[in-house]
């Protein structure tokens, strides 16, 4: 894809083909964006900080993290809103970014609001994020100088992805160089198949360092090949954790005694990724069939309103979801993918959503900004 064909791109607006006025929408999504950036204290996530910079916080933890902060980073390159992408971008290179030590180049993954690591460790959906927000910066504004030399900076993040441990260097990649998955951590022997994004591996074989390039574009479809497997021939679950085979990850965690082997939180994203890959570049290894899958396994759970947490066969696990705006956005999203009856009804159901308030609305936001960006077709490769 030259740059001639993405800015040619058109882009299909579920939204519009269900019969919503244009004008609506537009109006819609400029709500959205208010509430999210700039709503009363029971609905922003955005907090600028002094003169230049600003964080994302996850309500429910009271932290800022680099899922917030890349994910607050694209929303703004998608919306042209580069005053505050350029304070995100400031706050996570000032206060997550790791210039030393076994993680250098990385970011921490949680930071107290005033900046202060709560941790000194990455999680890797994160750099994909930060470099492909970076990325579409440099093209949608142009570099500047600095910090702000957006290209550069995301051709080192991906460097570091890849290349840690490497010539002497300390750590380790954040992928899997044999297999070219993405790992839940650096070093791990698992991944998220949450974590797993095609569409931003097939853009990174563009515009990475030129040695790697073979390396994305073999990630790609490494990825497709992978969520085909990770998603439930019924239901179209995915855990949230799962073995390279795609199999969910029942290994003890030291950190932890929580479950990750059920359909819950980061595993409501794989089937929105899915749909937005399918948007962006038309390709399917098996993993499209997902979305018709998990569209007709909740159906009734739409109908109801009345999610729960659930085993990836299906049988609830736990009575009452903890993001229930989070799992029918992100499987709204999937229509962009799903071939079945019952897509429309899903896209219906959740332009008519509202956001959530009070102090879970975090995770919810993001997921259902994001999808109200992609069925609008307003997610655009830039």
């Amino acid at each position: 894809m030259s740059r001639e064909d993405w800015k040619n791109k058109t882009y299909r607006n579920l939204f519009a083909e269900i019969g919503i006025p244009q004008k609506e929408i537009s109006r819609r999504l400029e709500e959205i964006c208010q509430t999210y950036f700039y709503g009363g204290e029971d609905e922003r996530v955005y907090y600028p900080v002094g003169e230049d910079m600003a964080y994302i916080m996850d309500t429910g933890n009271n932290d800022a993290r680099t899922e917030g902060m890349s994910y607050g980073m694209m929303l703004c390159v998608q919306l042209d809103k580069k005053e505050e992408f350029d304070r995100l971008w400031k706050w996570a290179k000032t206060y997550m970014w790791m210039d030393s030590g076994f993680h250098e180049g990385y970011f921490a993954w949680s930071c107290a609001t005033d900046g202060t690591k709560n941790a000194n460790s990455p999680a890797p959906d994160g750099e994909e994020f930060f470099a492909m927000a970076l990325f579409f910066a440099s093209h949608r504004w142009g570099d500047g100088e600095g910090i702000y030399e957006y290209s550069r900076q995301a051709r080192e993040i991906l460097r570091a992805c890849l290349h840690k441990g490497e010539k002497g260097r300390e750590g380790f990649p954040m992928w899997n160089r044999e297999n070219h998955q993405i790992l839940f951590v650096p070093g791990s022997s698992f991944t998220d198949p949450s974590y797993h994004l095609p569409h931003f591996y097939e853009l990174f074989a563009l515009w990475a360092d030129e040695e790697d390039r073979v390396f994305w574009a073999e990630a790609a479809k490494a990825s497709r090949e992978y969520l085909a497997r990770a998603c439930h021939p019924v239901t179209g679950f995915s855990a949230e954790y799962a073995e390279f085979d795609g199999s969910p990850m029942r290994k003890k965690l030291p950190w932890t005694d929580a479950r990750h082997d059920w359909f819950f939180s980061d595993s409501y994203r794989t089937v929105a990724n899915i749909g937005l890959d399918y948007e962006w570049f038309g390709k399917d290894c098996g993993q499209r069939a997902a979305a018709d899958r998990i569209q007709s396994f909740l159906l009734e759970a739409l109908r109801r309103d009345e999610y729960h947490i659930y085993e990836i066969d299906g049988t609830v696990a736990m009575p009452e979801a903890l993001h229930p705006l989070a799992l029918p956005a992100t499987v709204a999203q999937a229509s962009l993918a799903a071939d079945n009856p019952h897509s429309r009804e899903w896209v219906e159901r959740f332009y008519h959503m509202p956001m959530r308030k009070g102090r879970w609305r975090y995770y919810d936001n993001c997921l259902y900004f994001f999808a109200f960006l992609a069925l609008s077709g307003s997610y655009r490769i830039w």
